[in-house]
């Protein structure tokens, strides 16, 4: 019963509206005392291990915004070498990995979205991955929210997508149909050795916004669906392992990949535990 009535909030609630008021508070760094409590309060529920940042002390952060999207100690999350080895990009959980079934990628069981919703609708961009690799991986509230290269790449082109702020949580992805292409997210296609890639940032309920090096935060106006293309010099060259985004409150992230270009390691299955910079598959095999 309360699975149902959960999952019936998420349809009645107005998801944009409180979605941008816990942004503007989460930003907000004019009541330290205030911010200190809810940093403490979420700590202690969440079971966030501050051992591993960078600024161990949660008073040091301006805001809860600061301390969400906190870096880490250098050298904690070790990049796995290799010029063939794609890695995890996010610390989380593995919702679902595999190959598509033509434009359908694998949700949860009796869910699945499209890959043309998912990138924002172009049927061009969406050819490029059809029957293509994917991985799901969630962030939980106590993970750490930057997001960081797989492979190095060069920036193309970055969609914003409009949509709905659902939960991302396992329970809403085995019962909201078409979850990832229809909530708000942010799609980033980069060119690779081995062929193109799309990170897609997910956004979800209570999410503020998405941010990256090259856009800011990348937040609604209202225009609908909007692409920026990326070349001569402002096409931005990251390194494998480098950071590309950060979640201002957390979400998900979906990779895509062509058919081919990448096998996923037998160890990384539906459930694990992953963190940034592991070695999650082989590219060119």
């Amino acid at each position: 019963m309360f699975d149902k009535l959960f999952i019936l909030s998420q349809y009645v609630t107005p998801q944009l509206a409180i979605s941008r008021l816990a942004g503007r508070l989460a930003d907000n760094d004019h009541a330290p005392a205030l911010k200190n409590r809810v940093v403490n309060w979420f700590i202690k529920r969440y079971g966030v291990d501050m051992s591993e940042a960078a600024e161990p002390d949660p008073a040091a952060y301006s805001s809860f915004n600061a301390f969400f999207t906190r870096a880490l100690k250098p050298g904690i999350r070790p990049i796995a070498e290799g010029e063939k080895t794609f890695v995890c990009p996010v610390d989380g959980v593995i919702s679902q990995l595999g190959q598509a079934s033509g434009d359908r990628v694998f949700q949860a069981k009796g869910q699945s979205f499209s890959l043309i919703e998912l990138l924002g609708g172009d049927t061009r961009l969406a050819d490029a991955f059809s029957e293509g690799e994917f991985s799901t991986v969630y962030l939980s509230p106590k993970d750490y929210h930057r997001i960081h290269m797989p492979l190095a790449g060069r920036l193309r082109e970055m969609i914003y997508v409009p949509g709905k702020l659902f939960s991302v949580n396992p329970m809403t992805a085995e019962n909201v149909p078409n979850l990832f292409a229809r909530n708000e997210r942010v799609v980033c296609i980069f060119d690779t050795k081995a062929g193109p890639m799309a990170l897609v940032l997910v956004g979800a309920m209570i999410v503020g916004s998405v941010e990256t090096p090259w856009a800011g935060v990348v937040a609604p106006n209202g225009d609908g669906v909007r692409a920026v293309t990326y070349e001569g010099g402002s096409a931005v060259a990251f390194a494998k392992g480098e950071e590309m985004g950060r979640f201002r409150l957390g979400s998900t992230v979906v990779m895509v990949m062509p058919k081919g270009s990448v096998s996923w390691n037998a160890e990384q299955v539906a459930g694990k535990l992953v963190r940034m910079g592991e070695a999650f598959g082989r590219v060119g095999v």
